[in-house]
């Protein structure tokens, strides 16, 4: 199986288990408070929703997505919040069902994408296996955000090893979104899967390094836990620096959340 099929195929396995917690609430339970501040269940996945149909104009209509980014640029503070706020006021059958076509839709885009193509996007530009792993990435985040509201507890799975290598690889990014001039050193990263197999990224030997359980990284780097509370472990003050503010997904700074125990700060 080619890495592209692979991410295909885990992000559809991603999404339809996010659909299996959230397909049998009630229009009550839709309305319950997730950890991300004024946020709803149905916020969340409103939110994916709306950025699988922005991805899919990145897709199959790069002059539309362009109109949609312009949008978001004269509002970095308040389009995403404003995009979640519009899909949630939906019936929660509508919503639903919006959510399922519009995933449905893009993985056939993704698909069907040239090899080697590139899509723009509100970071960097993406290649099919790339959009498709931000997309899972932040399924498997807000759908965090889902399973907390709910006291469900997820056994993390391989899948995050996508989330991780994203994680990694939006390093510079994290620096860059902040003014800040990002380490010329590249870090070596040391995680420990779910079945206890080591994840490594980057050279053996490295000054800095960053180590912990995948999935304490991976809450991490989609800022669903703060570091306090977290297994992850940096030497070097670069490293140490990265990890207050690592952010996997595109976009402004994310705030992050408190440590457990403080006011909550952001969705983000």
């Amino acid at each position: 199986m080619s890495d592209a099929a692979a991410v295909f195929g885990d992000l559809s396995v991603e999404s339809d288990e996010l659909d299996l917690l959230v397909s049998g609430l009630s229009e009550p339970e839709w309305t319950a408070a997730t950890p991300a501040p004024g946020w709803s269940i149905a916020h969340q996945i409103a939110h994916l929703a709306w950025t699988d149909r922005v991805a899919l104009l990145a897709v199959t209509d790069p002059a539309a997505f362009a109109g949609e980014a312009e949008k978001a640029a004269t509002a970095p503070a308040t389009f995403v919040d404003d995009g979640a706020r519009a899909g949630a006021a939906l019936p929660a059958p509508v919503l639903l069902a919006r959510w399922r076509d519009g995933r449905a839709r893009l993985r056939r885009a993704l698909d069907e994408a040239s090899a080697g193509a590139r899509f723009p996007w509100y970071g960097p530009p993406m290649s099919a296996p790339s959009m498709a792993t931000a997309r899972l990435m932040e399924t498997w985040a807000h759908g965090q955000d889902i399973a907390d509201a709910l006291g469900v507890r997820r056994a993390p799975t391989a899948r995050l090893r996508h989330v991780a290598r994203i994680g990694v690889r939006a390093r510079d990014y994290a620096f860059l979104v902040r003014g800040e001039q990002p380490p010329a050193e590249q870090f070596r990263v040391d995680l420990t899967g779910p079945g206890g197999e080591l994840w490594t990224y980057g050279a053996e030997g490295a000054g800095q390094c960053v180590t912990g359980p995948a999935l304490d990284f991976c809450l991490l780097v989609t800022q669903r836990a703060h570091r306090a509370d977290l297994a992850v472990r940096a030497e070097g003050a670069d490293a140490g620096r990265w990890l207050d503010i690592a952010q996997a997904f595109a976009g402004p700074p994310g705030a992050g959340r408190a440590p457990e125990g403080s006011e909550p700060e952001g969705p983000e």
